[in-house]
Parts: C-alpha cells; sequence; structure tokens
C-alpha cells in the first residue's frame, strides 16, 4: 500500500501543481495546462490523467488519518 499512497501522493501534486498553473496562466492571458501540453494530442490519455489525479485525492483523503503522522497523534 506504500507504493499506491506514494504514487497517490505524486498524482495529488502534479494536479495541484497543474491547477496552479492554468489558474495563474488565466490571470495573464495564456493557457498554461501542462498536462494538455503533454498529452493533448491524445484527449483519451489527457482525461484519463485527469482521472487518475481525482481518484488520487479521494484515496488520500480517505485513507489520510491512518497515514498522517500528524493526524494520529
Amino acid at each position: 500500500m506504500k507504493v499506491v499512497h506514494i504514487i497517490a501522493f505524486l498524482l495529488l501534486v502534479v494536479g495541484g501543481l497543474n491547477w496552479g498553473l492554468v489558474g495563474l496562466g488565466g490571470f495573464a492571458g495564456s493557457d498554461w495546462n501542462i498536462v494538455h501540453m503533454i498529452v493533448g494530442s491524445w484527449p483519451m490519455v489527457e482525461w484519463a490523467v485527469y482521472v487518475l489525479v481525482g481518484a488520487s485525492a479521494v484515496w488520500l483523503l480517505v485513507g489520510h488519518k491512518k497515514a498522517c503522522r500528524e493526524c494520529a497523534m
């Protein structure tokens, strides 16, 4: 389960950074969607990345208290 936790955490970081860049790009009048820039020519892969990021967020939300040292105290 540690491997799943690490993968979920990395996907969540990628998703968070991507959304931050999308927001900043919106203020700058640009499109800074990194996922779209990398796999935009394959829409199904792009959607799969978004689904994996969302599933990672749910996975970490559900299992957070068990895995988090700060919350376990």
